[in-house]
């Protein structure tokens, strides 16, 4: 995927909400990891799962809780957490929220 250098771009803007579904838009995939952004409408969750490399969440607008092996925690825009590799996580929307989610991988 082409990286596009040196443009100032508003994320909240380049992803909408659907009616009762989770949108997502690939912003960047590299060897180094991907950068993705999410649309979760209100009650929206993704269930428990686990990811082979961190990955660290943004919450650039709305509000959401997110389950680190079974602890909650919840998050507003602003609010950043890192999901540990190999350790289950999931993401639940108290309102419709948007977050950025960044895939680190092991070079």
């Amino acid at each position: 995927m082409k990286v596009e250098q040196a443009n100032v771009r508003d994320f909240k803007k380049e992803v909408d909400y659907t009616s009762g579904g989770i949108v997502s838009k690939q912003i960047l995939k590299t060897k180094g990891g991907n950068v993705t952004l999410f649309a979760f409408d209100e009650d929206q969750s993704l269930s428990d799962h686990t990811a082979a490399f961190d990955a660290l969440v943004i919450i650039i607008e709305g509000e959401a809780e997110v389950t680190i092996d079974g602890k909650p925690y919840p998050l507003t825009e602003g609010n950043s957490i890192i999901f540990p590799a190999n350790i289950p996580h999931g993401v639940k929307a108290v309102s419709s929220f948007k977050m950025l989610l960044t895939m680190l991988k092991e070079c």
